[in-house]
Order: C-alpha cells, then structure tokens, then sequence
C-alpha cells in the first residue's frame, strides 16, 4: 500500500453533495469480546480496561468482560435513542461474533437504517499480529465479510480493523474482496485514494482523538470538558469548511458514553452540531462514494507516479 504525501495546501478543493461543507459521521462500535482464549499471554481485549491489571487469556476477566457487555445489554440501547430521536444516522462498525452472539443489537442498528461496517471477526484478535502471515488474514477477513453479508442482507463495502491495527496488506486484501474504502488510518481530516496492488481504494480517516475512550477514559476529562472539546473540534472543521469540503468523526463506545452519567454529554453535542447550516450527517459509505466522483481534480493521479 501507498498514498502520496499532498500538504492540504496543495490540494484541489472538495465538494461535498448540495453544497455541505462539514461531513460529519458519528460512529458507534459493536464490538464482542471472548471471554476467555486457549493462552496463558495477557488477552488484550481491544480498548483500554476498566481494571489496569491484565489476567492471561485462560483466566476469566469478569470486571472488564461484564464492564463491555454493558455496553451490549443496556448501553447501545441508550445510544440508539438518542440518535434516533435527534433524527441522525449512525454510521456503526460490527464484529462478526457480535452478529453471532449478540444478533439483537445488531438487527437493533439495523432497523433504525443505520450504517454497518465490517470490524474484524472478534474484537481482541488484532490483524497486526497477521503481519507476515497474508494468507491468513485473507482467512479472518473473509470469514468477517461472509457473516457481515448474511447479517446485512448485501456485500460490504468498507472496513474499520478493531483497534485500528490493520497490516500494510489489508488495504489490497479489502480491495481483492471488491471493498471500495478503508478506515484505518487517521492522517487527516478529508479522504484520499489509497494505492494497492490490488487496486486503489478510498481512505476514509478514522479519529482515535474524537473519541469517547481517549477523551472520557484515557484522558479522564470531565463532561464538559469533553464537550467542548468536540465543539472546538467541530468549530474549526466547519470553519474551514466554506473553502473546501472537510470531515469530522466521532468514534463512541456504547460501554463507555452509553451509562447513564455521560449520554447527556452526546445529546448536548448532536443538539449543538445541528444547529449549524451545511453540516452533512454523512455515512463512511456516502463519504467514499462522494469522494471516487472527484478524487482527480482533489489529488491529481499524477501524484501517484
């Protein structure tokens, strides 16, 4: 894989559908944790834990596996009101097993027209340990893309790896399956074409910043000190939008923003970002298909050569 290095500055600009100038996705992750692996190696589960003290993958994790599931039995249920009665389409990543193991969340996102992207077949199975081992990526990513299509009712068309700890090759193995965008990396604020040998395919950024985990957990900022960071995040974005067609994501967590002392924080900002004019409350999906109808004149392809 590869992509040329273009400064903003130096870029064509981007038009995004009746004129929006801020594409706006927010993103809810459905993800499933094993609760136990056949290792004695500390399981890392994907996101940081409740508890600090990781346990080998043998021995059962309750605090942090039932501090998850939360999010599964009660949290996204929370989350799902709330975007719906704000009128705004989630955009929602899914593990495999959670359609195998949790099909009533995933038929909930569903029903509500949300969007779906596949997220790996299990959350703490990371694709970077697949590194030098291509074929057996194939093997996780297929085995992902076959339940996604049965959950979904058609084929996917872009990828999230859990954690985002996907390898050089999963941009060409997406591609190879007929996937068009890629959400992995988090290098900037519009999207660009990613060069495989299997093709290129839309770079849909992802952000690790605006992010319900490093903002409430990581960080362990306040409510309101979380709001406004997403509203200063917004602000700048929309602000710099009138000149060329910019984006923001949120990445949530039904486990962490979806208890009951921080879902108002989500109200606050969906009420706050839709008062703004031009605002598009766009799916990844949206985003990449607007984007392969204008990637030339945005990035010129002689930038690849």
């Amino acid at each position: 894989m590869r992509y040329p290095f273009v400064p903003l500055p130096h870029r064509g600009p981007l038009r995004w559908p009746d004129g929006k100038r801020l594409a706006l996705i927010i993103t809810i992750n459905l993800e499933y944790w094993d609760l136990m692996k056949e290792t004695s190696a500390p399981y890392y589960a994907g996101g940081p834990p409740i508890l600090p003290d990781m346990l080998p993958g043998n021995i059962p994790d309750f605090p942090n596996w039932s501090w998850r599931e939360y999010g599964q039995r009660v949290g996204a249920w929370r989350l799902f009101d709330t975007f719906s009665q704000a009128g705004v389409r989630a955009s929602c990543t899914m593990n495999a097993k959670m359609a195998l193991e949790r099909r009533a969340v995933i038929e909930g996102a569903l029903e509500r027209g949300f969007e779906l992207i596949p997220h790996n077949y299990e959350q703490g199975e990371l694709l970077c340990h697949l590194q030098h081992k291509p074929d057996e990526e194939r093997k996780v990513i297929a085995e992902t893309l076959k339940v996604y299509e049965q959950v979904a009712g058609r084929k996917a068309k872009g990828w999230l790896s859990s954690s985002l700890r996907g390898t050089t090759n999963t941009p060409a193995i997406l591609a190879e399956n007929g996937l068009t965008f890629w959400c992995d990396l988090m290098n900037d604020d519009q999207p660009y074409m990613i060069d495989t040998p299997s093709g290129r395919i839309v770079g849909v950024p992802y952000s690790i910043e605006m992010n319900d985990f490093t903002l409430l957990a990581r960080r362990g900022l306040t409510n309101a000190a979380a709001l406004e960071s997403l509203k200063e995040q917004f602000d700048v974005l929309y602000r710099e939008g009138e000149k060329t067609g910019m984006m923001m994501n949120v990445g949530l967590h039904p486990h962490v923003i979806g208890v009951p002392h921080r879902i108002g924080l989500l109200r606050q900002f969906l009420h706050y970002a839709g008062q703004f004019e031009g605002v598009w409350w766009a799916t990844r999906e949206e985003v990449a298909e607007a984007y392969l109808g204008q990637h030339e004149t945005h990035i010129p392809p002689s930038a690849f050569a």
